[in-house]
């Protein structure tokens, strides 16, 4: 399936994210009906993390991930990453210390060098998600946990056709509402239709090397939460 330009070209990947970056926090939290965060706290606190780990919070955003791992571990050294200086300069006026703009595909650090590794929202928009998904593996110490959350498609093609025509009306009125463009939201169906189901990505993450792999499904299995462990 031929993907979005947004996810061909990197410069339109940055200028959309850099349009939606001021709304972002409230669209985000508006469209998951409140749940957003609550998801990202289960994200958190039941990925196991050691007392004073190194993260990196990878196509961070407004540094959700970085937040709340800071409020329960003071002792994390967490590094937030992103494609997009907008979202990044709101993300250290938050708090986040450390932020690097990086592309996901090509993470400018060591290998075996975090604890976790926590992607919100992330991996749609990575152009080819098995390469992001070896390239994490590849940052992650033995026994890291990856962490993901994001939308996945319904394995039930009347309920993924369904999934999608309410997400490209709720998208097209926010992005309308929101930035005067109703594209600017509805990239997240047409970013989806080229992407998995949450068990798909679970066989992907089996077959790229990671192991004790874990999944929370919601809303029927268009959001799913994903813990992961890198092998030995």
């Amino acid at each position: 399936m031929t993907l979005p330009p947004e996810k061909r070209d990197l410069s339109l990947m940055r200028k959309m994210f850099g349009r939606i970056a001021p709304r972002y926090d409230f669209f985000t939290h508006a469209f998951s009906y409140g749940m957003d965060p609550g998801w990202k706290r289960q994200a958190v606190e039941s990925a196991g993390l050691p007392t004073e780990p190194a993260i990196l919070d990878l196509a961070c955003g407004t540094g959700d991930f970085s937040k709340l791992i800071a409020r329960r571990l003071p002792g994390a050294k967490i590094v937030a990453a992103d494609l997009t200086p907008g979202m990044l300069r709101l993300a250290r006026q938050g708090g986040v210390e450390q932020v690097v703009c990086a592309d996901a595909m090509r993470l400018p650090f060591r290998d075996g060098v975090f604890d976790g590794v926590f992607v919100g929202y992330g991996l749609r928009n990575f152009p080819r998600l098995e390469d992001a998904v070896q390239e994490i593996r590849r940052v992650l110490r033995p026994g890291g946990v990856f962490v993901s959350l994001d939308f996945f498609l319904p394995t039930n093609p009347v309920l993924r056709r369904i999934y999608l025509g309410c997400l490209y009306v709720q998208g097209g009125f926010w992005g309308l509402l929101l930035h005067g463009s109703p594209r600017t939201y509805t990239y997240i169906p047409d970013s989806l239709r080229s992407f998995v189901s949450a068990e798909a990505f679970r066989s992907l993450l089996a077959g790229a090397g990671y192991t004790e792999v874990r999944l929370r499904k919601f809303l029927f299995g268009g959001i799913a939460l994903y813990w992961a462990a890198r092998d030995h």
